[in-house]
């Protein structure tokens, strides 16, 4: 069997990760072994109209409040130490740029940003939870013990009255500048991830799949493009993945460890 480490050790990376990473950081992953079956909101159910960003602004402002506590892990620590060619990430929690990594593509965006669907003009998150907290007074107080999802909302059904403010500059509609499931990665971050796979062609490197499932394609393209180009992939990840038939070694082991392993 290929040792992972032997295989990956001095040789230029492309790392991509997923919500795996995180979970030692306390954020529940989608579909890790002991996961329960998660239906995130599309983003064609979320412009269908007020009643449905009330749910999910409701439930978002409940996660946020904690998901924006956590911290970072030995896992992000190690990437960081290792800066890759390009660490591309389908994680939205910013914890990577907490660590401060170099050469990062935030594959769907981030939580802290929030964006009005209308003049486009971005904002962050701290600003619109403070906004949010003061028009629903002790409203995330008393839910604070309701189960938090992976993706910064919270398992909640009674969100009615929940007051959602507009754009401060147009009274637009407010979402958080993230990738919805329904919604393309813009052209440009995915051409660049494309052209970073492409490059270890040419410089006898690999892709390392760190804590993902590659279930949606946003992030199996790349372990296709890269097996396309006879480029090893090594896929780290406790459960069966869409990129295993392609990998050129697999490990069943949790992020952090395997990781900080690597980084030494």
């Amino acid at each position: 069997m290929i040792d992972a480490l032997d295989l990956l050790r001095d040789r230029p990376l492309v790392v991509l990760t997923g919500a795996g990473l995180s979970t030692d950081s306390g954020i529940p992953d989608y579909r890790g072994p002991n996961s329960p079956a998660r239906m995130p909101m599309t983003y064609q159910e979320f412009v269908s109209g007020p009643e449905a960003r009330q749910r999910y602004w409701a439930r978002s402002h409940i996660g946020w409040g904690r998901m924006r506590r956590a911290d970072p892990n030995d896992g992000h620590r190690a990437l960081a130490r290792l800066a890759p060619e390009l660490l591309i990430t389908q994680n939205v929690d910013g914890l990577h740029e907490r660590v401060g990594t170099p050469r990062l593509v935030a594959l769907h965006g981030r939580i802290a940003d929030v964006v009005c669907l209308s003049c486009r003009t971005t904002s962050t998150r701290a600003s619109l939870h403070e906004r949010l907290g003061e028009l629903n007074p002790g409203f995330a107080e008393r839910y604070a013990d309701v189960a938090v999802r992976p993706d910064g909302d919270v398992d909640l059904e009674e969100t009615a009255g929940f007051v959602v403010p507009g754009c401060p500059d147009c009274d637009g509609v407010l979402k958080p500048d993230v990738v919805f499931f329904g919604e393309n990665v813009p052209a440009p971050r995915v051409a660049r991830c494309y052209a970073a796979v492409e490059a270890l062609a040419d410089s006898d490197g690999a892709l390392l799949v760190a804590g993902s499932s590659l279930t949606v394609m946003s992030g199996l393209r790349f372990v296709r493009r890269a097996a396309q180009h006879d480029i090893p992939v090594v896929i780290v990840n406790r459960g069966v993945t869409r990129g295993d038939p392609l990998a050129t070694c697999k490990v069943e082991d949790g992020c952090s460890e395997f990781l900080s392993a690597l980084a030494g």
